[in-house]
Parts: structure tokens; C-alpha cells; sequence
């Protein structure tokens, strides 16, 4: 067994749930879309999970991927953490 595979828990491809935090704002939701495209341009945007804060300051996004290898998982999420919209990455 390689490295990698003793590392990794998963077994790729697999669906892949990644939950993005932000503050309610105009185009959040578009902006990560976009991210999450880039890396995984057969995710369905109509599957995305929205959930706002009680007091609607923040929302959540929650988009299941299906992740095809821990590379394209690290820069997703690598990509995500780096937008300046972006306040967690789960």
C-alpha cells in the first residue's frame, strides 16, 4: 500500500460534503459556486444546502462533491480558504 493510501481514510471517488461559512452578502453564494466549479465542474448547483444564521449575518453553504482525489480535495479547499468572502472552511 502507498503512503498516500495508508494516509487517506477515503476511498476517491466518493461524494464529499464541504461546508463554507461566510457573511450574508450579495453574490457569496455565486462566488463560491464558482470556486467549488472550478475543482469539480460536474457538481450540481441545485444540490447545494443553504442555511443563514438566526440572525441572517451569516450563511452557510453546504455543496457534496464528489471528490476524486486528495489532491483536488486540498486545493479546493486551499481555493476556499483563500477567498477574501470565505470566513471558515469545514
Amino acid at each position: 500500500m502507498s503512503d498516500d493510501a495508508q494516509e487517506s481514510l477515503l476511498v476517491y471517488p466518493t461524494d464529499f460534503p464541504i461546508k463554507i461559512m461566510g457573511k450574508t452578502q450579495p453574490g457569496f453564494a455565486q462566488s463560491v459556486l464558482e470556486v467549488v466549479h472550478k475543482h469539480a465542474p460536474d457538481f450540481d448547483a441545485a444540490t447545494i444546502e443553504l442555511r443563514a444564521s438566526r440572525e441572517n449575518t451569516y450563511l452557510s453553504l453546504t455543496c457534496t462533491i464528489l471528490a476524486t482525489s486528495r489532491e483536488q480535495l486540498d486545493a479546493l479547499y486551499k481555493d476556499l480558504c483563500d477567498h477574501p468572502m470565505v470566513k471558515m472552511v469545514l
